[in-house]
């Protein structure tokens, strides 16, 4: 699933290419990219026909197009391989199409949303008085946002009595860090992904926080993470982080610090990637 810098690649692509724009028309392909929209996908496009798409906005890996003249919003979910994409008018259907909007203006582009796997898609929300749409207003702040709060942050962090991967991973609590830029992270600040996070001093946890803005910003200015062709920008250019990559995906590769063969671990469904001896094991793992 993308994480927070592939998606806000996205959201600027959106923003450049599709705000401001009204909708003219929306074809809807396959019900399951609307599944989300309870009422089907003939409502989904007669709701958004003939409004203006506001400014391209994001919380963490979530990314929504509000409506300019509208309390809504619409929300897109990516899942594993959904693109939106900004196509000319007369560009062949890609295999995978499930949605495309159509606008009123003379742009000669379109937006569609390709999904392979059908486990994303798209769907319309109300939204809370700033713009954040009903459905994920329990998503915290990304390390990236203005507003996060590093110090409420760690003091969260000291009370969920719990190990550091997961609670990089918890959206409640931090949002828009995934598996690779946790694994990346915690290479760089030489933690163990079983950390326990009680034992976190405030330097500690800013080190961190620094890291995981570190790597994201790095990600964000080769365009993200790409290991195959399911994630791509607005364009269907692939990002190219996966070339600097310290951790995440060099099983058996030496560490770039000390020389000692990266790690895999099977962890929750996922795998760890880590440095046995800059990343030491805590003595006792929570």
């Amino acid at each position: 699933m993308p994480e927070l810098p592939e998606v806000e690649v996205v959201r600027r692509g959106l923003e450049r290419w599709v705000s401001g724009r009204i909708v003219a028309d929306v074809q809807v392909l396959h019900p399951r990219a609307v599944r989300r929209h309870i009422a089907g996908g003939e409502d989904f496009g007669a709701q958004l026909q003939g409004h203006r798409v506001g400014l391209a906005q994001r919380r963490g890996k979530y990314l929504w197009l509000p409506l300019a003249d509208s309390p809504s919003a619409v929300l897109a979910h990516l899942g594993m391989s959904g693109q939106l994409l900004v196509q000319p008018l007369d560009a062949a259907d890609e295999k995978h199409l499930r949605i495309r909007v159509r606008f009123s203006d003379d742009l000669g582009t379109e937006l569609r949303f390709v999904d392979q796997r059908t486990f994303g898609g798209l769907s319309l929300h109300g939204t809370s008085p700033d713009g954040l749409p009903d459905v994920i207003a329990h998503i915290a702040r990304d390390p990236l946002d203005p507003l996060f709060d590093d110090g409420a942050f760690h003091d969260a962090l000291r009370r969920r009595r719990t190990t550091i991967k997961r609670a990089l991973l918890d959206q409640s609590l931090i949002s828009g860090v995934g598996n690779i830029y946790a694994d990346e992270a915690l290479w760089r600040t030489r933690l163990h992904y079983e950390r326990p996070t009680t034992g976190f001093t405030r330097p500690r946890t800013a080190e961190l926080l620094g890291h995981v803005r570190e790597v994201m910003n790095a990600a964000l200015a080769v365009g993200g993470t790409s290991f195959d062709s399911l994630y791509v920008n607005v364009n269907g250019e692939s990002g190219y982080f996966d070339r600097s990559l310290d951790a995440y995906g060099r099983e058996g590769e030496p560490c770039r610090r000390c020389g000692t063969p990266i790690r895999r671990r099977p962890w929750m469904n996922r795998s760890s990637y880590f440095c046995p001896r800059c990343q030491r094991p805590p003595r006792v793992a929570s």
